[in-house]
């Protein structure tokens, strides 16, 4: 709920005051920061010092060359810019409504949903409206989330670990991700047999890069079942040369279900009869919880939530 007198209205705060911290940030040096906002030095000067009197705090720090932001000073210009970036938003979703649009939204996932999920929602939501504006981004969740917190992406569907920052995200899981291990079509493998642990240790693997969740877990699958872990093995997760690269020889491939069932379902590879005891954590809607969804934003989150009951059922 709104405070009766907010302290930036009782204040006075001024947009330009934000306007030219940010500028200061970006040109460290109060003559080009007043000349990218086109005011005179003597009035930045005096903006600067208002806002420093207002916040009882010194926001930059006089060098011989330059400004530099103190620590208050780093904590305004984040918030500054969060603030002018929502103004922006703002006037480009207002602009959007008159001309009869609903605006756009940016949206990012791992693999298995960007094949699972996303298309279905995407395609409800263009069936809804049009005129909306979509784009879509596949690609790991720490990089989505890098995206997510450079206001680049306004929904990732991906995992959080232990890293991120969770006070500033909010989570909804979605569903589990199993993985399947996977061959070329007609590999002396496809036979249709139950397979064990053993029988495929020897072979060679396409497996998740070092250092990975997935990779960890495929190693310790091998060591609780009393075997090596696999050391004939190619180390990539780059997925476009992971179908190349099974298609030209007899490796095999460790997949998540999604993607290695739509690979099988078009008949391009096989998936192996083999129990694959090394799932991935929970995956789900990631947002910014400091942030307001767009129009936009809000109507593709739902229609995700819609299409993740139909796609995976309860999160498990």
């Amino acid at each position: 709920m709104l405070q009766a007198s907010p302290w930036y209205i009782r204040t006075r705060l001024k947009t330009r005051q934000l306007l030219l911290v940010v500028a200061l940030a970006e040109e460290g040096n109060i003559h080009r920061a007043a000349a990218a906002l086109s005011i005179t030095q003597p009035a930045a000067s005096k903006l600067l010092r208002e806002l420093e009197d207002m916040l009882d705090a010194p926001l930059f720090e006089r060098m011989p060359r330059g400004m530099r932001p103190t620590l208050y000073g780093d904590a305004l210009i984040r918030h500054a810019r969060a603030v002018l970036g929502s103004l922006d938003q703002a006037q480009e979703e207002l602009g959007a409504l008159r001309a009869g649009h609903l605006g756009r939204v940016a949206l990012g996932a791992i693999t298995s949903a960007g094949v699972r999920l996303l298309p279905a929602a995407v395609a409800a939501v263009k069936r809804m409206h049009a005129n909306i504006r979509i784009t879509v981004d596949v690609d790991t969740s720490n990089v989505l989330l890098e995206r997510l917190a450079q206001d680049k992406l306004d929904i990732v569907v991906g995992r959080l670990f232990p890293e991120h920052d969770k006070l500033r995200l909010h989570y909804e899981p979605l569903a589990s991700e199993p993985v399947h291990a996977v061959v070329r079509r007609g590999h002396p493998l496809s036979t249709g047999r139950p397979l064990r642990l053993a029988d495929v240790q020897p072979c060679s693997w396409i497996v998740p890069p070092a250092g990975s969740v997935l990779r960890h877990r495929f190693e310790l699958m091998f060591q609780r079942a009393s075997l090596a872990p696999p050391s004939d093995i190619v180390e990539t997760a780059a997925l476009l040369f992971i179908t190349r690269a099974l298609e030209q020889s007899d490796m095999i491939a460790v997949l998540a279900k999604d993607v290695a069932d739509y690979y099988a379902a078009h008949g391009m590879l096989d998936i192996l009869p083999l129990p694959m005891d090394c799932r991935m954590d929970d995956f789900g809607l990631i947002i910014a919880s400091d942030k307001l969804p767009s129009p936009a934003a809000a109507l593709m989150i739902e229609t995700l939530r819609r299409a993740g009951r139909e796609a995976y059922g309860s999160a498990g």
